[in-house]
């Protein structure tokens, strides 16, 4: 791979998987440990491609760290599925120490506004082609989780282009 294309190959496999976690959570209610084990590697792989040094290093690894403490703890409270709380930790280990409380603020308010449209489509009535689907009908039942994978996805991507990655990237 040309140094050129390098530097933005990151990007496109960042917002890939934020992409396929989303989508992946809305049609399953699961958040694979392929994916997270995936983007861990990811970020192994390229973050010596972009020069990133042994302290923003550990700095992103002790964000990854402590949003898995805090996010096991909500699992464990039943706050939230074990697939979330790995999500949110890898993308905390993306974005880096100076980017997650942004991130958990904004993945807070996204998961908010997402849980209040949740609330109002099971309140309505759906078509019975639509009704038909599995999915619809997870999403449909008042007793169904929140595919916050959604949630975390979308913050993760907003929060993207204020890293070190985008910085590289750009220059």
């Amino acid at each position: 791979m040309a140094a050129d294309s390098t530097q933005y190959a990151f990007f496109v496999i960042f917002a890939a998987m934020m992409a396929y976690a989303a989508v992946n959570d809305i049609l399953t209610m699961t958040i694979s440990n392929r994916l997270t084990a995936g983007l861990v590697v990811g970020f192994v792989a390229f973050a010596p491609l972009i020069g990133m040094d042994w302290q923003t290093f550990a700095l992103h690894g002790l964000a990854g760290a402590l949003v898995l403490a805090v996010a096991f703890f909500c699992f464990a409270m039943g706050w939230i599925g074990g697939g979330d709380a790995k999500l949110a930790a890898v993308i905390a280990l993306w974005v880096g120490i100076g980017n997650t409380l942004s991130f958990i603020v904004l993945a807070s308010l996204l998961g908010g506004a997402l849980t209040m449209l949740l609330l109002a489509f099971r309140r309505s009535v759906v078509p019975i082609f639509l009704i038909r689907q599995a999915w619809v009908q997870r999403l449909h039942d008042e007793k169904g989780g929140v595919p916050y994978g959604v949630a975390l996805a979308a913050a993760g991507l907003a929060t993207f282009p204020d890293t070190v990655w985008m910085r590289v990237a750009t220059g």
